[in-house]
Formats: C-alpha cells, sequence, structure tokens
C-alpha cells in the first residue's frame, strides 16, 4: 500500500485498522460505499432534484485518513493529476474531485 504516492506507514496502517479484510470486498464500489465515500442522490419524484453528496454513513475515520492523501495524490500522482485536470475541465468542484480521488 505503501508504494502508492500520498500513502505513508501510518496512513497504510490506519486503513488496514479501520477497513475489514480487504478481500470481503468484490469491486471498489463496495469499498467506497463501506468508507462512507458512496454518492447520495436527492431527488423525490422528478420535481425535486437536489446537489448529490456523499453517504458518510460508515467509518468516518477511514474517510479522514484518505483525505490528506488525497491532496498529495493530486499533486504528484501522475494517474491522479490526469484525472483532476480531466474533472476540473468538465466543472467539476475540488471538493468533488478530492472524494474521486480517496
Amino acid at each position: 500500500m505503501q508504494s502508492i504516492p500520498g500513502i505513508e506507514r501510518l496512513t497504510a496502517a490506519f486503513i488496514l485498522e479501520e477497513a475489514p479484510c480487504l478481500d470481503n470486498f468484490t469491486n471498489a464500489r463496495e469499498l467506497a460505499a463501506y468508507a462512507g465515500l458512496a454518492p447520495k442522490h436527492k431527488t423525490s419524484g422528478t420535481s425535486v432534484k437536489g446537489r448529490s453528496t456523499i453517504s458518510k454513513m460508515r467509518s468516518s475515520k477511514l474517510r479522514y485518513s484518505l483525505y490528506f492523501p488525497a491532496i498529495v495524490a493530486k499533486k504528484h500522482n501522475p494517474i491522479f493529476v490526469k484525472l483532476n485536470q480531466k474533472l476540473a475541465f468538465k466543472g467539476n468542484p475540488t471538493k468533488l474531485i478530492f472524494i474521486a480521488i480517496m
């Protein structure tokens, strides 16, 4: 895990402590939902369309431990630099970009 830019020893240990066995998740969406990073859409029929947020239903400590590495990865990891540019070009807010990187 420490081979990922932005993930250091303390962060890796915290992620492994907070997340259960990673083999229990079949895909990235399940892990994102466990971390409380899955999108939560606010709609009611066809008339009410609110701004989407993240669910925040699960581990706030896991979300917190992923936030600061996402800031580092946004600037130093070439994959996430491209993702940042792509999402920023589409006009997405900075907070959404951080959540996508997390």
